[in-house]
């Protein structure tokens, strides 16, 4: 199979109508901050539980093409002792992984960080693809503030998306692209706007000098929201009519798909946010999905609490959250669906 044979397969098998994808690749520190509330301490045999049994949840493959997972979990067995690539791709879930190593303070940019890990990249994809990884992830993260990003920090974090981006293709590996536009601050929607934009096109400009193909690649941005702090929410009609008018301003129509990240939204939020892009512009020229970690796990982990006996209501909320999300690929969504 060639390169280009290759990386079309997990296209089509990522980009599914009505699908989307589960990140499931929390570091060591967030998986602990995420255990933490439900009293789970954080070793590898639940980190291997908990994941398993995300990826064993009954019907899931209806709502998810695609897994990102962390280094440890791509290595791990499920419960039934198959390695869990070898379990995801039996349902028709494909194996991605996250390859970026963090992030760290971006000299001569106060405020900017950039993420680390492109030393030996094609090695290691090289390892994660006999493990059974087909995709990868990369995420670089813009905070916002009257200073931040600076120039420098656009255009370092881009350079960085664009040269993991070429290494995976040029590997075999479909990359998702993530430049996270962070929503933490009191900053306007207007101003997510204006440095989403800025993000977008330096992002874009970047892929291009780099040869990366757009056919074979998926963007994870940010949804347009006004800060966590800031003093009025948006309704999810004012999140779609400014995240759609940014996509079609910078985004080449030749992407396949756009995979939201949740970005700390609620699950109920993330889902109807995405819910109003595909109900309001249907024709869009992307897929527009969904690629949530903590949106579709939060509820999941609150019914799990670390208990062999509650797995199955953990799963079962699981399946609710992938199915009400399947929905709003769709625009077919309805806060009613809740209950």
């Amino acid at each position: 199979m060639s390169n280009h044979d290759e990386l079309q397969s997990t296209i089509e098998d990522l980009v599914k109508e009505g699908k989307g994808i589960l990140a499931a690749d929390e570091s060591l520190p967030t998986i602990a901050k995420r255990f933490a509330p439900i009293g789970v301490e954080s070793t590898a045999e639940n980190r291997r539980r908990y994941r398993s049994l995300l990826f064993t949840a009954p019907q899931v493959e209806q709502f998810i093409s695609g897994v990102i997972l962390f280094e440890e979990t791509l290595g791990q067995n499920a419960d039934d002792g198959r390695p869990i690539p070898q379990l995801l791709q039996s349902r028709g879930i494909v194996p991605g992984i996250k390859v970026d190593k963090g992030k760290t303070e971006l000299a001569n940019a106060p405020g900017d960080m950039i993420t680390q890990g492109l030393d030996g990249l094609a090695e290691r994809l090289r390892g994660y693809k006999e493990q059974g990884a087909r995709f990868a992830k990369w995420r670089e993260v813009y905070p916002i503030t009257d200073a931040n990003p600076t120039p420098l920090g656009i255009e370092a974090n881009a350079e960085m998306l664009a040269r993991y981006a070429a290494v995976c293709q040029q590997e075999g590996f479909v990359p998702i692209v993530e430049p996270e536009v962070l929503i933490d601050g009191d900053h306007t929607l207007e101003r997510c706007f204006e440095v989403v934009e800025a993000v977008h096109h330096a992002v874009f400009h970047a892929l291009y000098r780099h040869g990366v193909i757009l056919e074979y690649a998926v963007l994870k941005p940010s949804m347009v929201l006004p800060g966590k702090a800031h003093a009025t929410r948006a309704t999810p009609e004012q999140v779609a009519a400014a995240t759609i008018k940014v996509l079609r301003r910078t985004v080449p129509a030749a992407l396949p798909s756009i995979n939201f990240l949740s970005g700390g939204q609620g699950p109920e939020e993330a889902t109807a946010n995405l819910n109003a892009m595909n109900a309001q512009y249907p024709a869009a020229p992307w897929e527009l999905s969904f690629s949530y970690a903590r949106a579709l796990q939060q509820p999941v982990l609150e019914a799990w609490s670390g208990k062999e006996e509650n797995v199955p209501a953990a799963q079962q909320a699981f399946l609710k959250r992938a199915r009400l999300n399947g929905a709003a690929r769709r625009g077919e969504y309805d806060p009613a669906m809740e209950r």
